[in-house]
């Protein structure tokens, strides 16, 4: 079983800055892309930056020259680095890892639990 631990989430001023982690745990075999989604009350979850296990990134628009996301592959890890937060920021971010493999088995995605970031205007 892997389990993805978030981290980072907290309640910032506008205009401030904030570095998500999430680190997955278990028999990890080999891992494809992570990435972080979010979504706010009464809104669909909707992806925010997603990172390859070659370093490829795709952001959304909103948030393009404001997050940077990066990844430690030693460490099965990715981390969120969000400057400028806007209060439309505001909302419950998850990490989600692509087709992990832990066995010879199907590999299959995990989602972790979400960590709030709530942005004051």
């Amino acid at each position: 079983q892997v389990q993805l631990v978030e981290s980072g989430g907290c309640l910032v001023q506008a205009g401030g800055s904030l570095r998500l982690s999430c680190a997955a745990a278990g028999s990890i075999v080999s891992m494809s892309a992570m990435g972080w989604y979010r979504q706010a009350p009464g809104k669909q979850r909707e992806l925010v930056a997603r990172i390859t296990s070659g370093g490829t990134t795709i952001y959304a628009d909103s948030v393009k020259g404001r997050f940077t996301i990066s990844r430690d592959n030693a460490k099965n890890t990715v981390y969120l680095q969000m400057n400028s937060l806007k209060p439309e920021d505001t909302a419950l971010y998850y990490c989600n890892a692509e087709r992990v493999r832990t066995g010879p088995w199907a590999a299959r995605d995990y989602w972790g639990q979400g960590t709030q970031v709530t942005v004051s205007s």
